[in-house]
């Protein structure tokens, strides 16, 4: 029941975004992820965050989340290295096989995996899902997933450009600046309205997941995305998820990481693909599919480990 009482708005919103992204003019889904990268999501970020519990083993949920980072890439590493030699060649040019790393490495925790999380682990574990995706997917992204990008693929940024593209992430400092100020009391208007505008945010990103979706319309790299998302997908949460209760993470908490893990590539990986010339299509692919796989793939999560 809580699963169909999740998978009602996710899908309605979602295909409500992929509706009209295709009425919309060109524009307004650039300008809808921009006010979520700039204003939203880190608004969303600092209402959530007053009422999560910040106490018990939280710090885990990074150390998890760069476990699974190094985990899938380097399984996917090992895919690539054992496919070459069953094949007696390398019939994968250097940007297919960054992208095809990417994808297997870093999860869509922010805009897909906080709602996602909420409705299973409530508002009160929801420090476990910031924690993995801001000190977790967003530096293994925009750091080791920028080194591998550049070195299988070509162009990109100096590296003064991108310590200060991770130094001025909005989410970081809002992140931040949350943690100074959640003790601080509010009316319960106040505290009221900033819950439901975060939840407003939560709905806006889903629908902006929807309209990057309707341009997604590359199929023919599905072969390796489908490997690619099973490592992603598959393999890597079974894995960690079985040992989580050696840091003895038990119930919701540990819910929340596997969750987490569990998400299909983030668009981070999209955007660093345009940026060094990776495997576009493969990174498009892997994109949409694992958005729609999440949906048979999630009860697997809830049906082990709940």
């Amino acid at each position: 029941m809580k699963l169909l009482q999740l998978y009602l708005p996710l899908i309605a919103l979602v295909l409500s975004g992929f509706v009209l992204g295709g009425k919309l003019p060109a524009t307004i889904p650039f300008y809808l992820g921009q006010f979520l990268f700039w204003v939203g999501v880190p608004f969303s970020i600092m209402a959530f965050l007053r009422q999560a519990d910040l106490s018990g083993a939280i710090w885990v949920a990074p150390i998890v989340a760069w476990v699974a980072i190094f985990l899938g890439g380097g399984l996917a590493w090992v895919w690539i290295y054992w496919h070459s030699q069953k094949t007696a060649r390398n019939s994968w040019c250097k940007p297919t096989q960054g992208s095809f790393i990417l994808a297997a490495m870093v999860g869509n925790t922010g805009y897909l995996g906080y709602p996602v999380t909420l409705a299973f682990v409530g508002t009160q574990y929801f420090g476990y899902a910031l924690f993995y995706d801001l000190l977790g997917t967003t530096l293994g992204a925009y750091g080791l997933g920028v080194v591998l990008a550049a070195a299988y693929g070509g162009g990109g940024k100096s590296q003064w450009q991108l310590v200060k593209e991770v130094a001025i992430n909005p989410s970081l400092w809002s992140f931040g600046t949350g943690l100074l100020f959640r003790q601080v009391p509010l009316p319960t208007l106040a505290e009221t309205t900033l819950q439901a505008l975060g939840w407003v945010i939560v709905a806006l990103s889903l629908v902006l997941i929807g309209m990057r979706l309707r341009g997604l319309n590359s199929w023919h790299s599905l072969p390796k995305a489908s490997i690619s998302l099973s490592i992603k997908m598959l393999v890597v949460p079974l894995l960690l998820g079985c040992s989580l209760s050696l840091f003895g993470l038990t119930g919701a908490a540990k819910l929340a990481i596997i969750l987490q893990m569990a998400m299909p590539p983030a668009f981070a990986t999209l955007v660093i693909a345009e940026v060094y010339n990776l495997d576009r299509d493969l990174s498009v692919t892997a994109l949409a599919v694992g958005s729609g796989g999440l949906l048979v793939t999630l009860p697997i999560w809830l049906w082990l480990f709940s």
